[in-house]
């Protein structure tokens, strides 16, 4: 990758959430914002090689981006009022006041996209999309929704705000704690991304999880006293701390169960104790604390030698309880399958799949083999075959085909489900 294009891809990490709000201030228009920025982003890349890299690039970039808005007001007959506008907002970029407080431009506008006008379900969403710069195909897998649901979504969310005229602007502090749950959701989510994607060939993921970890920081040093963003911290930490450990030197996924507890980030976990602790003082329990308390029962086997599947499926219980999501469900299954056997588990499993369409969910397939094998259900051949087809990280599709074929090899299974066949 070039010179020019590294510093493009690090301007659109950074800086693409500011410049689209900047861009979209006027007309709420984000589709507009997005599609300008997209085209600046183009020029950029067939630009900068040529005339080298300017000064200021994320200053190029919205100048650029800018005047294709302006082009587009002119032909609308709104061309004087667009110009002051965007002037208005060039000199907001260079404002360092502009931010209302809020130390991280990414963090303030997600604050604006959780606006109570738009529709709780598309907040998180409009933020990962607006701010983040994430496609409707990654936010709805991050939500177990098609992608063109997801983009429906999206676009009848920017609608209203033109439309409506939703206010497209950063909040008073005076309004953050009732935005505050919506923002934690969005960060998770970018977490969950590149948490999935860190081993990826692009290298995005590994940057999404550093930015939502940070994204976590901030959050918290403006509500200090949020209980869930304290538990949304220590959850993001404890997870994080064990990224080393999932690859073996050869690049092989290796499950939480066989991973090397040695290899876990001894700082990252003491952040994380001293996060969940500061938040269970306050004895208001969220989603995220509960979360985080599961991953901490997770990582005391690097201290006691084994997992205690008894206090991780109590724990499941009250955030099923608390969230009814279906990945909550699975994973209560496994946990449950751990601590009182793969029957139990498969019942959960079951059960869950009654109240959620999970057909197209990888972690549900994935479950239901591992369950159906060790009962040695003739079943499971044939769901390690759709886990694999829904798998998109090669080193995982490789672990659960090598699971499949030492099914079949022991029983006489084959991967589609039909006796010596594979």
């Amino acid at each position: 990758m070039s010179g020019a294009a590294l510093i493009a891809e690090r301007v659109a990490r950074e800086s693409y959430g500011k410049l689209v709000a900047y861009l979209a201030a006027r007309d709420r228009d984000l589709a507009a914002a997005q599609d300008a920025l997209s085209e600046a982003f183009a020029s950029a890349l067939e630009t900068w090689p040529k005339s080298g890299t300017p000064a200021n690039p994320e200053g190029w970039l919205y100048v650029a981006a800018r005047r294709r808005l302006a082009d587009a007001a002119r032909r609308r007959r709104h061309a004087d009022a667009a110009a002051a506008t965007l002037t208005l907002m060039q000199d907001a970029i260079e404002d360092p006041e502009a931010d209302m407080g809020i130390p991280d431009r990414r963090l303030a506008l997600m604050f604006a996209c959780a606006h109570p006008a738009i529709d709780e379900s598309v907040r998180a969403p409009l933020m990962l999309q607006s701010v983040l710069g994430l496609d409707a195909a990654a936010i709805g897998s991050a939500f177990l929704v098609s992608p063109a649901a997801m983009g429906q979504r999206l676009s009848r969310a920017k609608t209203k705000i033109r439309v409506a005229g939703v206010p497209f602007r950063v909040p008073d502090p005076e309004f953050w704690p009732e935005r505050m749950d919506a923002v934690l959701q969005a960060i998770y989510a970018a977490f969950s991304r590149g948490w999935s994607e860190s081993f990826s060939a692009d290298g995005r993921g590994r940057g999404l999880t550093d930015e939502a970890i940070w994204l976590g920081r901030v959050a918290l040093s403006l509500a200090p006293d949020d209980e869930e963003a304290a538990g949304l911290l220590a959850l993001m930490l404890y997870s994080d701390a064990r990224r080393a450990a999932r690859r073996d030197p050869a690049g092989r996924y290796v499950p939480l169960a066989d991973q090397d507890v040695a290899l876990w980030n001894a700082d990252a976990i003491q952040d994380a104790e001293a996060m969940l602790l500061r938040a269970s003082a306050r004895r208001r329990p969220g989603r995220f604390q509960l979360e985080a308390a599961i991953q901490s029962v997770h990582i005391a086997r690097r201290v006691t030698g084994w997992t205690d599947w008894s206090a991780i499926s109590l724990l499941y219980d009250g955030l099923i309880a608390m969230t009814r999501s279906p990945i909550v469900a699975i994973n209560r299954a496994v946990a449950i399958a751990h601590a009182q056997g793969a029957a139990a588990g498969l019942a959960a499993l079951a059960e869950a799949a009654e109240s959620s369409t999970l057909d197209e969910v990888q972690a549900y397939w994935a479950a239901r083999a591992e369950l159906e094998a060790r009962l040695g259900d003739t079943a499971a051949p044939q769901s390690y075959a759709r886990a694999i087809g829904l798998e998109t990280d090669p080193a995982v599709r490789e672990f659960l085909l090598g699971r499949a074929e030492g099914l079949r090899s022991s029983r006489g299974f084959s991967v589609d489900g039909k006796r010596g066949r594979l």
